[in-house]
């Protein structure tokens, strides 16, 4: 059976598939007969130089094929730099015979592969014939060609003059056309990528732009209050009604996400958030109630961010990486925190307080775009998602449908499920304490001012961002290695709540302001571990519930915040600030305890 084709192409990557070519920029390829079969499992062993040791970059005329069989490869003709000749090599194996030609500009030494010259920029990297038979395709191997020309025909026909300037190329075309009109798609870097990772990257982003509409009011209050004239009383409760929303969504946001997908409902919380962020300014000078149920409806917006996130992840990350997905995806917000008091003041300085809303909410249109175009749901709904990756995400399980009937009866009747909801409370109550309060304490107890204040409370959030990470490295280390995933979150969330109340414990003792702030700073740090604990372990019981477990433990979360900060508040009128401190360490010795005693990394929900 005769096999014949040509390929013409300049300066694109292309891939080798058994006689046929698709490429990473642009190609015509024309292929006549069969595909090409190998019955005698045949490869390239060695493709080099012969007559002594050249260099990769000198030029030789000449170029030999080895190989370990001599009856498989032998060489039989040569290539030289201007093109005139060609290198023809015979592919004997089993009844059929092939022959090879390739012209290119020069030669060099390889191993299993055509290289050349640099100066000409040209080159054919490996080509990797792995082992087949008459039924299976030859797989494919990325190869770099830079003004190349190959031809392949049967030895039964003769070798004629190049037809390949009669095929037309287009520039820049991300398509391959074969002569029988099928097209095939071609990869870029980009899509190459691993298509979860790219999900956790848009998730991350989500996170950072949350968190940075949610600071900027903290910066931007204080030239709103002096131009409206505003008292304290109406500061605080201009910054509380963020919550009233933002409570209102995170059991709803849970619901939606395990019924409609992850990607419906966080697309929806960006925009939506993004949108109240820009009106923010408008409603403002409007009246103080349009500006408190515009903060309300930008917490209605970001409240359901967590639990489509937690519900997306479920799906698209497998346990080996899930710590360390999550915990990017949670540093985010901690990054967020860090450039929105960072870009705050100089955005209100050049160009006036509303500046901050409308700047940072735009972005969120930039993010909608890339979410609508590289998100889906899970990795069943993304027709572009590779074979291998997807049978590594889904380890094998048959995929559920959505859910359609929250089983509430159930979930809250498994203690693995309020271990969840109140560590998570204990955890928040000393979090939101020391985030909340952390610049009054550096101010009355340390004696910091004003601008040295501002600039230790990013410290902490810069900490957190960093340990965050190298606990999810840590936490996916362990798993891998073989550790249960039930040990790896007690261990991971006992270091969340201990070292916190350790430090906390030490700032009565401490007798220097440096001191006292890398206290804090390690506080915040080991209690960024807690993301390897029982932040992911929402996926970890009940993956196809985790938007819904996420909601139920965050309410209680959220809570602690509202209730730990005006109880601090009423603990410094009557005690001090030791008192503070010795009640959320309190509390972390109790999650502790509740955490190791009652959680579990195994599925409990399906």
């Amino acid at each position: 059976m005769a096999i014949g084709g040509l390929i013409s192409n300049r300066n694109f990557g292309c891939f080798i598939d058994s006689g046929k070519v698709c490429q990473t920029n642009h190609a015509v390829v024309h292929r006549k007969g069969e595909r090409l079969y190998n019955q005698g499992k045949t490869f390239y062993q060695n493709l080099c130089t012969p007559r002594g040791s050249v260099s990769r970059n000198s030029y030789s005329p000449y170029l030999h094929a080895i190989s370990s069989d001599a009856n498989i490869l032998k060489p039989t003709g040569r290539v030289h730099d201007e093109g005139d000749l060609y290198l023809i090599m015979s592919l004997q194996s089993g009844i059929r015979s092939h022959s090879i030609i390739t012209k290119q500009r020069s030669t060099g030494r390889c191993k299993s592969y055509l290289s050349s010259n640099h100066l000409f920029r040209s080159c054919i990297q490996s080509r990797k014939l792995d082992k087949l038979d008459n039924r299976q395709y030859q797989k494919y191997e990325h190869v770099k060609v830079n003004r190349t020309r190959a031809y392949y025909k049967s030895e039964d026909n003769d070798i004629t003059k190049p037809e390949v300037d009669s095929l037309s190329s287009i520039e820049g075309s991300s398509e391959a056309v074969l002569a029988d009109g099928n097209v095939l798609k071609l990869s870029s870097w980009w899509e190459q990528f691993p298509k979860r990772w790219v999900i956790v990257l848009l998730c991350f982003t989500a996170f950072l732009l949350c968190n940075m509409d949610r600071v900027n009011m903290s910066i931007a209050i204080l030239p709103m209050s002096q131009e409206f004239n505003w008292d304290s009383a109406t500061v605080g409760l201009i910054q509380s009604s963020f919550f009233w929303g933002y409570l209102l969504t995170q059991i709803l946001g849970g619901i939606w996400a395990d019924k409609i997908g992850g990607k419906r409902v966080l697309g929806f919380g960006v925009v939506w958030w993004s949108v109240a962020t820009i009106l923010t300014p408008i409603a403002a000078k409007i009246s103080l109630p349009f500006l408190l149920i515009m903060r309300a409806f930008m917490g209605i917006g970001e409240g359901v961010a967590m639990p489509a996130m937690n519900n997306i992840l479920s799906k698209w990350i497998p346990v080996s990486e899930r710590s360390r997905a999550l915990s990017l995806v949670y540093s985010g917000m901690y990054l967020g925190s860090v450039t929105g008091l960072a870009f705050s003041p100089i955005l209100i300085q050049k160009f006036k307080w509303p500046s901050v809303f409308y700047s940072f909410g735009s972005l969120g249109s930039i993010w909608f775009a890339l979410w609508l175009k590289k998100a889906y749901s899970s990795p069943k709904e993304d027709p572009e998602l590779s074979t291998e990756e997807k049978e590594l995400i889904m380890g094998g399980n048959i995929s559920k449908e959505p859910v359609t009937v929250i089983p509430w009866k159930l979930i809250l009747s498994k203690p693995p499920v309020w271990a969840l909801i109140i560590c998570h409370f204990c955890h928040n109550w000393g979090t939101f304490i020391l985030l909340t309060w952390m610049p009054t304490y550096y101010n009355q107890v340390l004696k910091f001012n004003l601008t040295e204040s501002g600039l230790f409370c990013v410290l902490p959030w810069l900490t957190m961002a960093v340990f965050a990470n190298i606990g999810g490295w840590i936490a996916d280390t362990l798993v891998s290695r073989g550790l249960s995933v039930t040990t790896v979150r007690k261990i991971m969330q006992s270091i969340g709540f201990l070292g916190p109340a350790f430090f906390l414990s030490q700032l009565s003792r401490v007798k220097t302001p440096a001191m006292a702030v890398l206290c804090m700073a390690c506080s915040q740090g080991s209690d960024a571990f807690s993301q390897s604990g029982l932040y992911s372990n929402h996926q970890d019981i009940g993956p196809r519930y985790s938007g819904v477990l996420l909601g139920l433990s965050n309410t209680a979360g959220v809570l602690a915040g509202v209730f730990g900060t005006a109880a601090t508040g009423y603990i410094l009128q009557r005690g001090s600030w030791d008192d503070v401190f010795k009640v959320a360490v309190a509390l972390y010795l109790v999650g502790t305890l509740i955490w190791n005693l009652f959680s579990t990394g195994e599925k409990i929900l399906d």
